[in-house]
């Protein structure tokens, strides 16, 4: 059994985290930790758990009795977390924030898609942004094929639950219900791993990444459309992303029209390509909190410690 902890322990992602790894049939949840919570149950906040596990929060970090480390702080609290703490060489280390997606600190970015024998062979690998998972992935079949000529147009809409659990005024039910707005456009923190991961297959490609993230009015789930400019016939762009994804465990191609049902509560990524004209419209949804972030960390650790990739991870859409 892997044995497991966590730090962060009370926000959505580690909630979802957790909810994955007590039915996980080769882990062992060793500790949470969450200074605020320290004592309660993880069901008092993790309310889903509820007859789940009796485990309890704890403020302390026994890192000798583990084999994995999930990290699900705020961005920015790795960098602080990690220079706090000596944790021993053996234990592998999985951070869901955005600090070492650039591949600092020996860190390998987390795309089993794009890294996937990189991860295998990692001790520490930076998790993708929920965001950058859905664009990329729609993205990299035309990079490895040097198909990036012009700029790329994105516009993405996101669930409440990728603005983190602590409410502001954006998250709040009473604003967010019914409504929808754009933030960060154009200068979306996710625009800087989403070139690194083109260029790594595409090293000429410098165009700009014209992108309008939008706030939705439901809980989860991300649908991404980006448009390029592209002179292939259809037929042959459908190949060329079978063929990049023929060995992905969870990314599917559809000729239908897809959207988010499809994959919330699930791990999967759900592409479908059209063209209009000389225009390439790549239609791509996944679960921010399961693909975009807890989901792909446990896809990570599973490439990390040899197991099977969809391992404790074959979750069923809720469609109705």
């Amino acid at each position: 059994m892997i044995k497991v902890g966590i730090v962060g322990g009370a926000g959505y992602t580690a909630g979802e985290l957790l909810r994955i790894l007590l039915n996980h049939p080769e882990v062992e949840i060793t500790f949470v930790n969450s200074t605020s919570n320290a004592g309660n149950k993880l069901y008092d906040v993790h309310e889903g758990l509820y007859g789940e596990t009796e485990m309890v929060f704890t403020n302390l970090f026994p890192f000798d009795e583990i084999d994995a480390l999930f990290i699900c702080s705020g961005h920015g609290e790795s960098t602080k977390f990690l220079a706090e703490h000596n944790i021993p060489e053996n234990v592998k280390i999985i951070d869901l924030a955005q600090d070492f997606r650039d591949e600092s600190n020996g860190f390998v970015y987390g795309l089993p898609e794009l890294n996937r024998e990189r991860i295998k062979k990692a001790n520490k690998v930076a998790n993708p942004g929920c965001f950058a998972t859905g664009i990329q992935l729609g993205l990299l079949p035309l990079a490895a094929n040097g198909l990036l000529k012009g700029e790329v147009h994105v516009n993405g809409i996101t669930g409440s639950t990728g603005a983190g659990v602590k409410p502001g005024p954006t998250s709040h039910f009473s604003w967010r219900n019914n409504n929808i707005s754009v933030y960060k456009a154009f200068n979306h923190q996710h625009l800087k791993e989403i070139r690194q991961s083109l260029v790594q297959l595409q090293s000429d490609f410098d165009k700009e990444i014209n992108f309008i993230p939008v706030r939705g009015n439901f809980s989860r789930g991300i649908f991404v459309s980006t448009y390029i400019d592209c002179d292939l016939e259809l037929s042959e762009l459908r190949k060329i992303y079978a063929d990049f994804f023929s060995d992905a465990a969870f990314t599917f191609m559809t000729e239908a029209n897809p959207d988010l049902k499809q994959v919330v509560n699930t791990n999967k990524v759900i592409i479908q390509i059209n063209k209009h004209g000389n225009k390439l419209l790549i239609l791509t949804v996944i679960d921010n909190l399961l693909k975009g972030a807890s989901g792909q960390a446990v896809q990570n650790m599973n490439l990390m410690f040899g197991l099977e990739e969809t391992c404790g991870l074959k979750l069923k859409s809720v469609a109705f």
